[in-house]
């Protein structure tokens, strides 16, 4: 890719990074997917499965704010190959863990490599939207929401057949990702102009009729409520979902991972509606409705069958799943010029909030039971109420 002095949406780019999301988080997604496989190869209770998870999360989200500040200031356009060596480290140390401490530590070393990843490759989908925004966050989160739906694949045909070893073969799937990250970086390094005449005409615009700054610390801190709200309960379904499936139901581990499969791949569908939506017709619209909308399917799930629960997970995933990139897109807007900042705050908080939950429920469930965790999770959604005082936007026919 050359450079150039266009600055229309550079699809081809979004493209690359939507697949390389999805590459990225298909690794990611492959820990939870592996939750049962653990469990019995090194006798782990729900405490210290979402003890892994808080490690995990933790390590994928504390990093994000700092380097999100640090390319703010100064971009660094080769940061993403070097976050999935860490990740690819990591999926190797996993495949050959043999104690509870060991498996620590290799998802720490993955989670690292999506602290690097998500900051700089929120930057570049904004950077390359060519002021479709929304849309370009869709065709980012969509990626990695995919990606996240294929890692219990991939651990039903790879690894719970033949065991904790062959998680290692996943390694060359980051190899490929480096490739396709190594040409993405290369566009980034010779369009930065894309970058920064942007951010600077956007901060006159945005400085001429922005809101006051204390209606925007105001907005942003309902904004994190939200975030809250949706990431603990998304904790509950992503680390937990399999076990509540074979306690209730008595299913297999295989069929937990199908029906895993099914509630992420809804997610990943659910992703692409919102960014545009927002685009079109205000993005707080978006936000509250995806949140408050899941509530009724939320509070009636832990109280059906089998086959409605695989229902109503989808409906949930679909609805829920619309909101992280109108959420993303309406603070990036709010705080203009701070677009690392920005990102690397509310990916970082949503991978710390689900990782604090899971270890939480992980207790909880050591405690009472599974039913409980999700008796209790399912009136999360309603905290979507504070959504209605989030200020309106109108979004420019430009974008």
């Amino acid at each position: 890719m050359k450079p150039t002095t266009q600055t229309g949406t550079a699809f081809a780019v979004l493209t690359l990074l939507a697949v390389s999301h999805m590459l990225n988080d298909t690794l990611q997604s492959i820990i939870s997917a592996v939750y049962p496989v653990l469990k019995d190869s090194l006798l782990l209770n729900f405490t210290q499965i979402g003890l892994i998870t808080l490690v995990f999360q933790l390590a994928s989200s504390i990093f994000q704010p700092v380097i999100g500040i640090i390319t703010d200031k100064r971009p660094q356009p080769y940061s993403l190959p070097i976050g999935m060596t860490f990740t690819m480290i990591g999926i190797l140390s996993l495949s050959f863990a043999n104690s509870f401490e060991f498996v620590l530590v290799s998802v720490f070393l993955t989670g690292l490599g999506s602290s690097i990843f998500h900051p700089e490759a929120s930057r570049l989908a904004y950077m390359a939207s060519g002021g479709k925004h929304g849309l370009a966050q869709s065709v980012f989160q969509v990626g990695g929401n995919f990606g996240s739906s294929i890692g219990p694949l991939l651990a039903l045909w790879i690894i719970t057949p033949y065991g904790q070893r062959n998680i290692g073969w996943l390694s060359l799937i980051a190899l490929v990702c480096i490739g396709i990250m190594l040409v993405i970086s290369k566009w980034y390094k010779e369009n930065l102009h894309r970058l920064k005449p942007k951010e600077e005409e956007g901060t006159e615009k945005k400085h001429e009729s922005a809101y006051s700054h204390k209606k925007v610390v105001f907005a942003i801190s309902i904004l994190l409520i939200l975030i809250f709200s949706k990431y603990v309960y998304m904790a509950s379904l992503n680390s937990y979902y399999m076990f509540y499936l074979i306690d209730k139901f008595g299913v297999s581990v295989e069929n937990a991972q199908l029906y895993l499969f099914a509630f992420l791949f809804a997610v990943a569908v659910g992703t692409i509606i919102g960014g545009p939506i927002g685009d079109r017709i205000g993005r707080k619209y978006v936000i509250w409705a995806s949140i408050l909308g899941t509530a009724p399917f939320a509070l009636i799930m832990p109280h059906v069958g089998l086959m409605w629960t695989c229902i109503l997970s989808i409906m949930i995933g679909l609805i829920l799943s619309s909101a992280f990139s109108a959420i993303l897109v309406y603070a990036q807007e709010l705080v203009p010029g701070k677009v690392g900042l920005i990102g690397g705050l509310f990916f970082g908080l949503a991978f710390g909030i689900a990782g604090i939950a899971s270890a939480v429920l992980g207790k909880v469930a050591d405690a009472t039971s599974i039913q409980h965790v999700y008796d209790i999770c399912a009136y999360l959604p309603l905290i979507g109420l504070v959504a209605a005082f989030l200020p309106n936007t109108k979004v420019k026919k430009t974008e």
